[in-house]
C-alpha cells in the first residue's frame, strides 16, 4: 500500500515515463507541484526520488502499469480522483509536447480514475488554458 500523495506522484510520474522520455520540464513540473499544492503538504520532498524509482521499477514489469494502477486505485479517495487526473495532464502539458503515448496514458489513468468524459474534457481544457503562449 502506497499513500494518497505517493499515488498521486505515481500518475504523474507514469505520465512522464509513457513517451520512454523524463524531461527536464517535466521533472521540474513534478517539483514545483509537490512544493507548492495543499494536498502534499507535509510530503517528505527527500523521499520523491525513491517514490519515482519505485514506480518507474514497477513500470518496467510487464504487468506493472496495471499493478500501479490498483496501487492508486486503492490509496486515492474518489474526491482525489479529479485532482490526479488535473496533476497527470500539468505534467503531459509541461513539456508543451504531449505524445501519442501520453495521451494514450491520460486515457487509461481517466478510466482507471472512474472519470466521465465531460469531467476529464473539462480538466484538459483548463490545463490547455494553463499552459498557453502567445
Amino acid at each position: 500500500m502506497i499513500s494518497h500523495q505517493e499515488a498521486l506522484i505515481y500518475t504523474m510520474v507514469m505520465v512522464s515515463a509513457s513517451d520512454g522520455e523524463m524531461t527536464d520540464a517535466e521533472l521540474n513540473a513534478i517539483g514545483d507541484i509537490i512544493k507548492h499544492l495543499p494536498i502534499f503538504q507535509g510530503y517528505d520532498l527527500d523521499t520523491l526520488g525513491q517514490t519515482a524509482e519505485a514506480c518507474a521499477e514497477m513500470l518496467a514489469d510487464p504487468a506493472g502499469l496495471d499493478t500501479a494502477g490498483d496501487l492508486i486505485q486503492e490509496a486515492i479517495p474518489a474526491k482525489l480522483n479529479e485532482t490526479a487526473y488535473a496533476l497527470a495532464c500539468d505534467v503531459a502539458a509541461a513539456d508543451e509536447d504531449v505524445s501519442q503515448a501520453e495521451l494514450e496514458l491520460l486515457r487509461w489513468l481517466r478510466g482507471r480514475l472512474g472519470l466521465a468524459r465531460l469531467e476529464a474534457a473539462a480538466i484538459e481544457r483548463a490545463t490547455r488554458a494553463h499552459y498557453v503562449k502567445l
